[in-house]
């Protein structure tokens, strides 16, 4: 690389971070890893900029630049979300059996152990 540092550039402890936990994963190799989480890091910053700038010039309020940042990146559902639709499912056919599949009943089961008792 030249001299010249780009405006988003990795911190160098992340790239060590990255590079030594993807030494301990099972599902991809160390440079898949290093390369996810890179781009991840990097559109995280891009969009942090956005906001920054819609704050600055556009004269956003605080809550319109959050509702933003929601959109972009928006949460995975719960894990009781995820089991309530799986229960809300119509059944394809008027049968009064339901039947889930396998992970659809993973999905209930990690819920349930999730609960406190």
């Amino acid at each position: 690389m030249t001299n010249q540092q780009h405006p988003i550039t990795l911190p160098p402890e992340l790239v060590q971070q990255w590079d030594t936990e993807g030494r301990h994963q099972d599902y991809c190799t160390v440079t898949e890893y290093v390369a996810y989480h890179a781009a991840q890091w990097s559109a995280d910053q891009e969009l942090l900029a956005c906001g920054n700038y819609l704050k600055k010039c556009a004269q956003w309020e605080e809550e319109d630049v959050t509702e933003f940042y929601n959109y972009r990146r928006p949460k995975p559902p719960s894990l009781q979300e995820q089991a309530l639709a799986v229960l809300e499912e119509e059944p394809e056919d008027a049968k009064k059996l339901i039947v889930f599949d396998v992970d659809q009943v993973k999905i209930i089961r990690r819920a349930l152990e999730a609960l406190n008792d």
